[in-house]
């Protein structure tokens, strides 16, 4: 494996790190901040950005900074269900043995909320898949005029066509609930620079395995995308192990883009 030809204590571009590990750049701090305001004194949170670009980093990084003893997060994922299904989904990581009917689950879900301590955050990925009704349910759960607080803060983080959607009327009401706002971009060449480096430097390797021109040029590869960044990176390590060269530059990296783009 390349991890053992190049010395690597470990994979530097695995999708899934530690989140001490996420580079944190102008744009994830950005980011970062939003999501502790909303969790303070904010009630819904609306991330978006392309996918690949970084949003669940991003969520990792805020659930690893939040106070302890203070949140009880739940993350879903689970979309594409209709918005019974989601109920039960929410209301069975409550730790509850969810109702049948609609009505039951809803008031089984605010009899839930009442008597936690914590404050709830609901974190949705995939957001811009979510059935119509779902949005609808979720404005239900935070619009308690009688509550001096909403039962639970919701994270909504999904592609861009959210947005369209939460502008129809029947969700205007939801989107005007939204506290905080924020598009995560692609990285520019100077980050997407920064950001390998750094994934080499915590996989206990030099970053000069990649020479600095095949960095800018991953970049245009990639748009920015630290997904495609990850996939380009990792497969130019395999080559270079196999042809044992110690140095990443743009024959390899032309090479390598050669059969990428052949899938």
């Amino acid at each position: 494996m390349f991890t053992t030809f190049f010395k690597m204590k470990t994979q530097p571009f695995a999708e899934r790190i530690a989140p001490e590990n996420i580079i944190k750049n102008e744009h994830m701090c950005q980011g970062l901040a939003r999501l502790q305001y909303m969790a303070a004194q904010g009630t819904i949170a609306l991330i978006t950005g392309q996918t690949g670009v970084g949003k669940s980093a991003l969520i990792r990084l805020f659930l690893a900074n939040l106070p302890p003893n203070h949140y009880l997060p739940i993350y879903i994922y689970f979309t594409h269900l209709k918005a019974i299904g989601l109920l039960r989904l929410i209301v069975t990581e409550l730790g509850e043995i969810a109702k049948i009917t609609k009505e039951r689950l809803f008031l089984q879900l605010m009899e839930k909320l009442s008597k936690i301590n914590l404050t709830v955050l609901l974190i949705i990925d995939e957001a811009h898949l979510l059935d119509s009704d779902i949005i609808t349910d979720l404005r239900l759960l935070v619009s308690s005029a009688l509550d001096n607080a909403p039962p639970l803060k919701i994270i909504l983080a999904g592609q861009e066509r959210i947005k369209s959607q939460l502008k129809t009327s029947s969700h205007l009401d939801f989107a005007h609930r939204i506290s905080v706002y924020f598009h995560l971009e692609p990285l520019t060449k100077a980050q997407t620079e920064a950001y390998i480096d750094s994934q080499l430097k915590y996989s206990g390797v030099s970053e000069k395995i990649f020479e600095q021109e095949v960095k800018y040029m991953i970049n245009e590869y990639s748009n920015g995308i630290p997904r495609q960044i990850n996939n380009i990176a990792t497969a130019c390590l395999i080559n270079a192990s196999i042809q044992k060269i110690q140095k990443i530059n743009l024959d390899l990296l032309n090479q390598t883009m050669a059969e990428l783009q052949k899938l």
